[in-house]
């Protein structure tokens, strides 16, 4: 019999520090209404110094691991997706694993950086439908504030720190749709870091405008491999990088903004960990019903983009 795979549970952490767009205005020349209006932005969270994306991550996947019910050790591989690890080596994943105290999984990480998510739920996905394993957890994690010049105001007002996890199953019955990866390496110096300096840089409205065009095409792409009407969907669950270029998407599929998740405002670009915080938000609010549509799609460094299609 053919397996599927389906996440089961989700969970998420955000850091106890709120940085308000208020508070950026004593800190760099800008404005609350300046980053309203160019991102839709008005908080976000910042990690504790001694706080680490592992720190981050073993909460967000405590929250997804209880949720699911499962003994931890039937868990046979963990991906996490970061692009902000605690150590050049080993691996964030091996160091969360060995903090959970998983003894039965391989792991390791995958850094595409905002994409990194959808790449890690899309290597999930056909390790389980190859019965290689039965269950997963998919985490993204990020302490991206790391990487911040707080007197550069084109960036260091996007991002926040956080993480968000998933535990996927196999399942007799359609769970994870489809999925789709992509990168493009010729884009590389339009968002990076800088060597020198670990700080990231970005040209914003190339990435702005490679944004829109790349995830308007795949979204409707998505669609079509799945035969699937955009009336059909009942959720998108974007990359949380900047309102304007969710909704820029959303116009593109003909998709109205109340059938979109967006955490933006609250949590800024969190990279890596944007759409299994947004996911885990709408999923422990009562958001989605059993049977919806719903597709994951994003956007980062590389370039990269992804997509997901699930039934929830």
């Amino acid at each position: 019999m053919t397996k599927f795979s389906k996440i089961i549970s989700s969970g998420s952490y955000l850091p106890d520090r709120i940085l308000t767009n208020k508070e950026l205005e004593n800190m760099v020349d800008t404005s609350d209404k300046w980053i309203t209006e160019r991102t839709g932005i008005k908080e976000r969270r910042v990690a504790a110094e001694d706080e680490t994306s592992v720190d981050l991550a073993y909460k967000a996947s405590i929250d997804a691991i209880k949720k699911s019910n499962i003994d931890k050790n039937k868990i046979g591989a963990i991906f996490l997706a970061t692009c902000t690890p605690e150590r050049k080596f080993p691996s964030t994943a091996v160091l969360l694993q060995n903090r959970l105290d998983i003894k039965n999984a391989f792991s390791f990480d995958i850094n595409a950086a905002c994409t990194g998510f959808v790449y890690a739920l899309d290597i999930a996905k056909k390790y389980i439908e190859s019965g290689q394993i039965k269950y997963a957890l998919v985490v993204g994690t990020e302490k991206i504030t790391s990487l911040l010049d707080w007197s550069d105001r084109n960036t260091c007002v996007l991002f926040g720190d956080g993480s968000g996890a998933m535990i996927l199953s196999s399942s007799d019955e359609p769970g994870i749709l489809s999925s789709t990866i992509g990168s493009d390496g010729s884009f590389k110096d339009l968002l990076t870091v800088n060597t020198d300096l670990e700080y990231i840089e970005m040209k914003g409205s190339d990435v702005f405008k490679t944004a829109v065009n790349t995830l308007g095409k795949l979204a409707k792409h998505t669609l079509e491999v799945n035969n699937l009407e955009q009336n059909q969907l009942n959720w998108l669950v974007p990359h949380q990088a900047n309102e304007r270029i969710i909704l820029a998407i959303a116009k593109k599929i003909n998709l109205s903004r109340e059938k979109i998740i967006i955490t933006v405002n609250k949590h800024g670009n969190t990279s890596a960990a944007s759409i299994p915080l947004a996911f885990d938000e709408a999923n422990s609010n009562g958001v989605f019903k059993i049977g919806d549509t719903i597709m994951l799609e994003a956007f980062g460094a590389g370039f990269t983009w992804g997509s997901v299609l699930l039934k929830y």
